[in-house]
């Protein structure tokens, strides 16, 4: 039985107007990735929690294949949590990765399903 799936790989970038003040500890230019259910942050930068809590909800749903016109599928950014800041986060989606229903879960997969 196959029991694959495939994800996006995302990418979270801080964008902003040009010459914006942050309030959220954020630098226009940080990220993080996403790989599967691993975030990664590059060496010697930080995310605030405040961020990745708006961030979060949105994440696993823009990891999975959507509609053309869901606006799961075009919609990008998303805006700071702190309403004085101008910030938005941009999520990009990078390629498709692999995974196996047995690798991530105890759960089996019901008879016949594929």
């Amino acid at each position: 039985m196959d029991d694959e799936f495939e994800l996006y790989d995302l990418r979270v970038d801080v964008v902003a107007p040009a010459g914006a003040k942050l309030y959220c500890g954020a630098k226009v230019g940080d990220y993080f990735e996403l790989h599967g259910e691993m975030l990664k942050l590059p060496p010697g930068q930080g995310f605030s929690i405040y961020s990745l809590a708006a961030l979060l909800p949105l994440l696993p749903a823009k990891q999975r294949v959507t509609h053309a016109n869901d606006w799961m599928s075009s919609d990008g950014e998303v805006a700071c949590p702190d309403p004085n800041c101008p910030s938005r986060f941009r999520i990009t989606r990078q390629g498709k990765r692999k995974f196996s229903h047995a690798a991530v879960t105890a759960v089996t997969l019901p008879k016949g399903a594929s």
